[in-house]
């Protein structure tokens, strides 16, 4: 039997978004727990550590079927969308965060906002993948969007490897029974 599967964002405690995908793993569902390395000052010492891209949240690629185990996990306060209704988080959403966190390059979290130049990436080790170019501190940087959670990340791009673009994907409005 085929399950349709798709990615839906979960949102968890806060602080727990490491301890909820562990569990998660040790249930089979796939899960996406994008990272980003930051500096910490303590009144001692700065320390960089690993964390959450999307704090609050993780990614989970799952059937709505197969949902209950997953609500039953400790930690897990929903599966987002509107109302009592999960939405799924777009497929190329998920595609471009996960080849920025491969990529290599710097990350960060951004604020959200829907308004700049949307751009294709042709080259680099982001090509294929689309967002709005915006410019800081003298450098150019991609924004890449999750509309679902309206949250954004940001990655230092090369500007010869953006060319004008549309997105590829849209925004589905629509709400399946499960």
């Amino acid at each position: 039997m085929m399950l349709d599967t798709a990615w839906y964002a979960v949102a968890v405690r806060s602080n727990f978004e490491r301890i909820v995908a562990q569990s998660l793993r040790q249930k089979d569902y796939d899960i996406f727990l994008p990272a980003y390395l930051s500096k910490r000052r303590w009144s001692d010492r700065t320390k960089v550590v690993e964390c959450a891209l999307f704090p609050g949240y993780l990614f989970c690629r799952m059937d709505l079927r197969q949902r209950v185990p997953l609500l039953n996990t400790p930690g897990v306060v929903s599966i987002v969308g509107i109302g009592k209704c999960a939405i799924p988080v777009q497929e190329g959403e998920i595609t471009a965060i996960q080849k920025i966190i491969e990529s290599g390059l710097p990350v960060a979290p951004w604020p959200f906002f829907k308004a700049g130049e949307f751009v294709h990436i042709n080259e680099g080790p982001l090509a294929g993948v689309e967002g709005i170019v915006i410019a800081s501190k003298n450098r150019t940087r991609l924004v890449v969007s999750v509309e679902m959670l309206r949250r954004s990340v940001t990655v230092e791009i090369d500007s010869d490897w953006a060319e004008p673009g549309k997105p590829s994907y849209s925004i589905s409005r629509e709400c399946k029974a499960a």
